[in-house]
């Protein structure tokens, strides 16, 4: 299944959002016209996808990096250090 237009929008658009000026929030609504949360909801389920991968191997492969560091900083757990009891 090939990307549509407005897959591959939103894929050129977290490549070089930065470059723009002002919040990254107010371009997503103003260039791509739909709220941060559909719009990362969307990024997220294009980072699974192989055409994803295939139009631009780089960002897709850093996106799933930032995802899977969150995911794991996220649900890892951190065991207290171990105590000795006194003897």
């Amino acid at each position: 299944m090939a990307l549509s237009d407005t897959e591959r929008r939103l894929l050129d658009f977290e490549r070089s959002w930065w470059l723009a000026t002002g919040a990254k929030a107010d371009q997503i609504r103003r260039r791509l016209g739909v709220s941060p949360t559909a719009y990362y909801a969307a990024l997220r389920r294009l980072t699974e996808r192989w055409d994803a991968l295939e139009y631009d191997p780089l960002l897709v492969r850093r996106l799933r990096r930032r995802d899977d560091e969150r995911r794991r900083t996220r649900y890892e757990v951190t065991a207290p250090p171990l105590r000795r009891r006194p003897r």
